[in-house]
């Protein structure tokens, strides 16, 4: 299945998908240092979250969608050199909004879990 949001999304940054599906995405990312939040590794959590919202993204995958809102929780720690993988799926749309429900793992580890409220607009949110 082809991508068709987020296409100028840094990968190295928000994860990278490895499957893609009607309504479910897969999004790997690879912890970097400057992802640190601290001096013993600690990857900041908006790092983590940027990687679960790619992947809501992905699981609508219209050129338009965008977040409306997330219910998330934190589970466990990520520390830079780690790999997560995000595991977003589809489990309700009505009209332009879609809910997402999105897993963060470290291998078997949960680290996130939430609730992904998605959005199609009729258009770009920056045209006017």
């Amino acid at each position: 299945m082809q991508r068709n949001t987020h296409l100028d999304i840094d990968m190295a940054l928000c994860g990278t998908p490895v499957e893609l599906s009607p309504g479910r995405a897969v999004v790997r990312l690879a912890t970097l240092p400057a992802m640190a939040a601290d001096d013993r590794g600690l990857v900041h959590g908006g790092f983590v979250f940027g990687l679960a919202d790619h992947a809501a993204m992905l699981a609508v995958n219209d050129p338009r969608v965008v977040l409306g809102a997330a219910t998330v929780r934190f589970t466990a720690p990520v520390v830079v050199g780690e790999e997560i993988a995000a595991e977003a799926t589809v489990t309700e749309g009505e009209g332009k909004k879609r809910l997402v429900e999105v897993t963060v793992r470290r291998e078997a580890t949960m680290v996130l879990s939430g609730t992904f409220t998605c959005v199609i607009p009729s258009h770009h949110v920056l045209d006017r």
